[in-house]
């Protein structure tokens, strides 16, 4: 039991020094060599639980990923009314956001230059969250509250994709948004756009 807890600790010990590194310096500027250093661990140390740089990188962005908060947020969404059930994503995803804004940053600029397989588990990992949203939505089609000819995952990509540019241009282009106001008038927008005309 000592021992798996200590490889449980050791292995998030170079996840975080690996965030961390990656949030200042980029997956590009960033060696294997500086994290173990910043994870206090030798370099072969780090390779025994990440094969390669690229590999750690993946499991970087997996545990940044919205979709276990989303996952988790499903049961209370289904005991809410509708609007109030967007707030709630929107709150969590905004917040989300803002945490890992520098690592955002960074990906912002460097995304195009990264290895195919990073590039396709982003995408991958992006296109997971719209399919769970798009299934709560697709429960409220079949309950009768949103439109039945909408399309949930269209509908999906456009609400995370309103909230992700709101992000992006109040945090990263600092544009001087009232970013609750936004939110606001988006959720909104989305709800009406969405709900059944009674």
């Amino acid at each position: 039991m000592l021992v798996i807890t200590t490889m449980r600790d050791t292995k998030g010990k170079i996840l975080k020094a690996a965030l961390k590194l990656f949030s200042q310096k980029g997956y590009l500027g960033t060696t294997t060599k500086e994290i173990a250093k910043e994870a206090n661990v030798a370099e072969v140390t780090l390779f025994r639980y990440f094969i390669s740089k690229e590999k750690l990188f993946i499991e970087v962005l997996e545990s940044q990923s919205f979709l276990p908060t989303l996952k988790d947020l499903l049961p209370r969404l289904k005991n809410m009314e509708y609007k109030e059930a967007l707030q709630t994503i929107a709150k969590y995803y905004f917040d989300l956001l803002k945490k890992k804004r520098d690592l955002i940053c960074i990906m912002h600029t460097e995304i195009f230059q990264y290895p195919a397989e990073i590039r396709a588990i982003h995408s991958k990992m992006i296109h997971e969250v719209y399919l769970v949203f798009a299934s709560y939505l697709d429960e409220l089609k079949n309950n009768g509250i949103i439109r039945k000819d909408l399309n949930t995952i269209y509908a999906s990509l456009a609400y995370f994709g309103m909230l992700f540019n709101l992000f992006i241009k109040k945090e990263i282009f600092r544009k001087k948004i009232d970013s609750k106001k936004a939110l606001q008038t988006y959720i909104e927008i989305f709800y009406e756009g969405t709900r059944r005309n009674e």
